[in-house]
């Protein structure tokens, strides 16, 4: 009987505490889309590589999903452990469920900024050179939920233009995400559209970091196609997020393994960062309030 009652006892305060069976077998990583599927895995290989020993786990999962709302939606389920989003993205899981996760760091670029910029660019022979120059054009953005891709631009472009986006392009779409939307640019598909970079080093190597860095290192984006036509105030960069119900000494291993990581595997942290940044700093739910309230109360949720 005392030994029934003693195991009750240690299953209430597992639950309690948020130690669930799977934290000690599996962590889980949710990968954002908009990039080749093949690319993103093996970007982050070295994680499930490195992660079970640091973490004590039986093995590390790696969850790629189609487009940014698949990882939303595991971690609104608790069915993630663990995923870098973008700042809109994160204020869409924190609209629904506040307490789903929790930020707990983000990159810091060489230049030691803790932000990145919404890049709209346009092929270089299409005589669009400026953002006067958009009118009547194609406009693609990357995302939904994407901040450089969506939220930046619908919430500072008009000001930039002087009056509201679908009054003076001729249409708007989405390009299934940064990778694909610039390559439709490059292909005719969109005039002009929206991605992101650090906007740190020279617009002619993809900048430092972002997606525009990461194209042109794959061999994929000759920079010389394009030309930057806009560039946004400074975004704070995503968040490192992991499930607010994970056990403390777990979450404690990972955040220190992820802040070493710049130090430890340089060619890690760069894979999965996409580019060069010097490091992480820590973060809480303050740094992504102006986001969060820009996409109340632009988009909604």
């Amino acid at each position: 009987m005392l030994k029934k009652t003693l195991l009750a006892t240690a299953a209430l305060v597992a639950l309690a505490s948020g130690v669930h069976a799977e934290d000690l077998k599996e962590f889980r990583i949710g990968i954002l889309g908009g990039e080749n599927e093949a690319d993103r895995l093996r970007n982050f290989q070295c994680m499930t590589e490195k992660l079970p020993s640091v973490l004590g786990v039986e093995k590390v999962s790696l969850f790629p999903a189609a487009d940014y709302d698949g990882v939303v939606q595991g971690l609104l389920g608790g069915t993630l452990d663990y995923a870098e989003l973008g700042a809109s993205a994160f204020a869409k899981v924190y609209l629904a469920k506040a307490d789903a996760v929790e930020p707990i760091l983000t990159t810091v670029q060489t230049d030691g900024s803790s932000g990145y910029y919404s890049i709209m660019v346009a092929r270089k022979d299409s005589g669009i050179a400026k953002i006067e120059d958009i009118k009547g054009k194609k406009l693609g953005y990357a995302d939904p939920d994407s901040t450089s891709g969506y939220l930046v631009p619908l919430v500072t472009l008009p000001e930039a233009l002087g009056a509201p986006v679908d009054q003076v392009v001729a249409s708007t779409g989405f390009g299934g995400g940064h990778e694909n939307l610039v390559l439709e640019v490059v292909k005719g598909t969109f005039d002009v559209g929206t991605t992101w970079g650090s906007g740190v080093g020279e617009f002619k190597d993809g900048y430092t970091s972002g997606n525009l860095r990461k194209m042109v290192d794959k061999g994929i984006l000759n920079m010389d196609d394009l030309v930057e036509v806009w560039k946004s105030p400074l975004i704070p960069n995503g968040p490192v997020v992991v499930r607010t119900s994970m056990a403390e000494d777990m979450k404690m291993k990972f955040k220190q393994f992820m802040m070493d990581l710049p130090k430890s595997d340089p060619a890690c942290f760069s894979a999965v960062q996409g580019g060069d940044f010097a490091g992480f700093t820590e973060v809480n739910v303050d740094f992504y309030k102006p986001i969060i309230d820009a996409r109340k109360a632009t988009i909604g949720g």
